[in-house]
C-alpha cells in the first residue's frame, strides 16, 4: 500500500466514523469534532486522488467540503 493509499483511507475512516458519530447520536451536527473530521477526511482523499486521479471521486470530495463548510457556517449563525 502506498502513502498516498494510506492517507485516502484514513480520511474515509475519520468522514465514515462522523458520520457514525452523528447517527448513534456521539456526535451532533453542530460539534466543531464533527466538522473537523468531516473536512480532514475530505481533504484526506483529495491527498489521495493527487496521486491517482479520478474525476468523480474528485468532485464527490469537493462537493462533501463544500456542503461541510456550509454547514459548519449555519451551524454558527444560528
Amino acid at each position: 500500500m502506498t502513502v498516498p493509499d494510506a492517507v485516502g483511507l484514513m480520511g474515509v475512516a475519520l468522514y465514515v466514523g462522523a458520520y457514525a458519530g452523528l447517527q448513534t447520536g456521539k456526535l451532533g451536527l453542530t460539534d466543531v469534532k464533527y466538522t473537523v473530521l468531516n473536512a480532514v477526511g475530505g481533504l484526506a482523499v483529495i491527498f489521495s486522488l493527487v496521486w491517482s486521479f479520478n474525476l468523480a471521486a474528485f468532485v464527490t470530495q469537493v462537493l462533501w467540503l463544500i456542503f461541510t463548510l456550509v454547514g459548519y457556517l449555519r451551524s454558527r449563525r444560528i
